[in-house]
């Protein structure tokens, strides 16, 4: 039976080849009167990026102040600074440049241009707390991975404390998202399939549920996935494939919209979760925490939770049900999705992920895991305190 949902998408895609030359009239279009350019690393001033965004802008008559250095896991320092640069020189409206990371980044300060208080508030856990309104964000996307261009969450850490958290709202949707697939040629290709593993997982979040399962919204997600599945493939040895880069990048937008969630119990997110407490004490990328975290999860859920496995593994996966029990049929599709990942060399436990967590890091983990969720977390399968331990045992195995 279809659960009652609501659907909200609200973000403009101007999506294509030179699109990024739009961002002037874009931004004009908002009444923005000065912008905060955002981004990461040196990659975006080194391509020539970010001196063609501020001539797009300056055409269009558009003051801009710039603020980089976004890192992995965004920092709530750099939050911080973002705000003081803002607050002092009038900005109202953030432009992010680059991947979820940095939009995340100009979310978390577009929540606190209209906070009262510490913006971190909204994501502490033991003190909810909910947004009072939100500056307007755009976005000029570089990789593909968090969709959070089109998507109401933010995630930021407290690098002091090693929280990752997250905090979603609606508010906070982008205005519009550009999205030039030829801006995410120069990744790595270890960023390029840790973005595709963590679209997979945004939808995969989604369908891994018991109940309200929509069979249109299950096509939708099963021939994102098979997509995904196919043209990370390709990227892996054909890195300046336009179109694959194009269908990997449509692909992220729409696995965490909402769109393949549609009529669901709101789906897992425990292994979402459970990755944000590695991400958060070993700085790991968030896509490959993913990928590490997932097969341990899987087999500790699988049966709580086996016709959805045994649709992902037949439908999905290609495994071939004949003579095979659901068990059978299920575990066939863990193992096929664990191939998959060492084919785009993805990790599948946290040895291959590079850490090695003790039994004290591993409880400290699920503590602030179960924390973070507000008590037992899941939808395949709840899970408690004690079943977050156990799936980050197996994953260190």
């Amino acid at each position: 039976m279809a659960f009652n949902f609501e659907y909200f998408s609200p973000t403009k895609v101007v999506f294509g080849k030179d699109t990024d030359k739009q961002v002037g009239a874009l931004v004009k279009a908002q009444n923005a009167k000065k912008v905060l350019i955002h981004y990461g690393g040196k990659s975006a001033v080194k391509s020539g990026l970010i001196d063609r965004v501020k001539a797009s802008l300056d055409e269009a008559g558009i003051e801009h102040v710039e603020l980089g250095g976004v890192v992995p896991n965004p920092h709530i320092s750099k939050v911080y600074e973002g705000l003081e640069i803002c607050k002092s020189e009038g900005v109202d409206f953030i432009l992010a440049v680059g991947g979820g990371s940095v939009i995340d980044s100009a979310k978390a300060i577009a929540y606190g241009l209209c906070y009262d208080g510490d913006v971190w508030e909204l994501f502490a856990k033991d003190k909810p707390v909910k947004a009072t309104g939100c500056a307007p964000v755009g976005v000029i996307l570089t990789i593909s991975a968090a969709g959070s261009e089109t998507s109401n969450s933010c995630v930021i850490t407290k690098a002091e404390t090693g929280e990752k958290r997250s905090y979603n709202d609606n508010i906070a949707r982008p205005k519009f998202a550009i999205m030039n697939p030829d801006l995410t040629k120069t990744l790595p290709d270890y960023q390029t399939q840790s973005g595709c593993t963590d679209i997979m997982m945004h939808t995969m979040e989604r369908y891994f549920t018991n109940g309200g399962n929509m069979e249109i919204t299950d096509e939708l997600a099963e021939g994102l996935l098979r997509t995904v599945i196919k043209y990370a493939k390709i990227l892996h040895t054909d890195p300046e494939n336009y179109d694959a880069r194009a269908e990997i990048m449509w692909s992220g937008s729409l696995a965490h919209n909402g769109l393949t969630g549609c009529g669901n119990d709101g789906g897992d997110f425990c292994s979402h979760m459970l990755e944000h407490e590695m991400g958060g004490m070993f700085d790991v990328t968030h896509g490959a925490g993913l990928a590490a975290i997932w097969p341990s999860w899987a087999r500790y859920v699988y049966k709580d939770c086996l016709p959805r496995f045994v649709k992902y593994a037949t439908n999905v996966m290609g495994v071939n049900p004949e003579g095979l029990s659901d068990d059978e049929i299920a575990v066939k599709g863990i193992e096929a999705m664990e191939d998959f990942y060492h084919s785009i060399d993805m990790p599948t436990n946290f040895k291959e992920l590079g850490i090695a967590p003790t039994d004290a890091q591993i409880e400290e983990m699920a503590k602030s895991c179960y924390k973070a969720c507000g008590g037992p977390k899941g939808s395949a399968k709840l899970l408690d305190l004690q079943d977050m331990i156990n799936v980050y045992k197996m994953a260190n195995c």
